[in-house]
């Protein structure tokens, strides 16, 4: 097998959640997408920018990622 400098991809295949919020939550969200669309001169469904803010907040968690990292050693 030929050694490649970029390694095999992880597994990409999209998992389904659904989820309920509170109504104050949606409210928040819908304005945050308003916002967006304003910063960017793009509009993006709430769907879609859910799993970015998720994955902004974990990797900004220090004690979660020091848990995680712990928990892996």
């Amino acid at each position: 097998m030929p050694e490649l400098k970029l390694a095999k991809l992880p597994d990409r295949t999209p998992i389904k959640l659904a989820i309920a919020v509170t109504p104050d939550l949606h409210q928040m969200l819908q304005q945050y997408a308003a916002l967006y669309a304003e910063a960017y001169g793009r509009e993006e469904a709430i769907t879609d920018l859910v799993p970015a803010m998720l994955t902004a907040f974990l990797e900004g968690d220090r004690g979660f990622l020091k848990a995680r990292k712990a928990a892996e050693d």
